[in-house]
């Protein structure tokens, strides 16, 4: 139940001993506490993440991002890679291709939901399949527009309309014939290699947004979602897994050293894969694994 406070509901673990005493009548000390987690992040908690991490590798799809951290007061990076029924965590020092690669390898053979970012675009994940948020997207368009007047806003403007037709379309999907929405979707594909054809803009910053949107473009990473709809239009999964972390980050000051960064990887990672499993078994599930006793299957 302290894990569970800690690493699941970001309940700073000084508070917890009070909490667990006034629950329970237990009497344990914070450091009876962060001992245990270092040990379990060693032993069977961190044998069940590694099983995790080996597993992302094997989805068919993957939303993947990341927010800042610090390990001893040094920057860091909390990464995230989930799906429905999966959430890993890593914190690195970086932020590079090899840190994706960690867990999603060149020969992945799922889609990756990601952003455009440098990280994701590096040559040695070119051969993954991707689809970019388009709720990114929508956001750099709108921001390159509201920053012009007269035809330098035309562009931007009319890119974000095609994307937020994209979204539409997507949503209309179930009620259309398939024919019908086969058909829409070949004529907004038609539309979007149209105007993020290679051109010069006189505008610098509508340049800029038609060369790294048209080489998404051209590499199927846009409009994936309406050609696959088993795939997710945006990131919002991986940016609301990564919400109480975020939380956690503001009442805990982050990990103190490279141990409790990776009890935090664990801990988290196993907490949030068994919320979307079994959520009404967290605690359960946690015992059986510190444990040593069969539980849940990866996912």
């Amino acid at each position: 139940m302290a894990h569970f406070l800690h690493y699941e509901k970001g309940v700073p673990v000084r508070k917890v001993p009070a909490i667990i005493g006034e629950l329970t009548g237990v009497q344990l000390t914070q450091g009876a506490i962060t001992q245990d987690a270092m040990k379990q992040s060693e032993q069977g908690v961190g044998a069940r993440y590694e099983q995790l991490r080996e597993s992302v590798r094997e989805q068919a799809a993957i939303h993947t991002d990341d927010t800042g951290w610090r390990v001893g007061g040094d920057v860091a990076y909390l990464m995230a890679f989930v799906n429905q029924e999966l959430s890993v965590y890593q914190i690195r020092k970086q932020h590079r291709n090899e840190e994706v690669r960690e867990l999603i390898p060149a020969d992945f053979a799922g889609v990756m939901v990601c952003d455009r970012g440098k990280s994701y675009d590096a040559e040695e994940l070119s051969e993954i399949e991707q689809q970019k948020c388009l709720s990114h997207l929508i956001r750099n368009a709108v921001e390159v527009a509201e920053s012009k007047t007269g035809r330098a806003k035309q562009f931007s403007q009319r890119l974000k309309d095609l994307l937020k037709q994209a979204l539409a379309l997507s949503e209309k999907r179930i009620a259309l014939d398939a024919g019908d929405y086969q058909q829409q979707v070949t004529e907004l594909d038609q539309e979007f290699t149209q105007h993020l054809r290679n051109r010069i803009l006189r505008d610098d910053d509508n340049q800029r947004l038609l060369n790294g949107v048209g080489t998404q473009h051209d590499r199927g990473h846009i409009l994936r979602f309406l050609h696959q709809p088993e795939i997710e239009p945006t990131n919002n999964r991986a940016e609301r897994d990564l919400r109480p972390a975020v939380i956690s980050r503001k009442v805990s000051q982050c990990s103190k050293n490279q141990r409790g960064a990776h009890a935090f990887e664990a801990f988290t990672s196993l907490l949030e894969t068994i919320r979307k499993t079994t959520p009404l078994e967290i605690v359960r599930t946690l015992v059986q694994v510190m444990t040593g006793q069969p539980t849940i299957a990866s996912p």
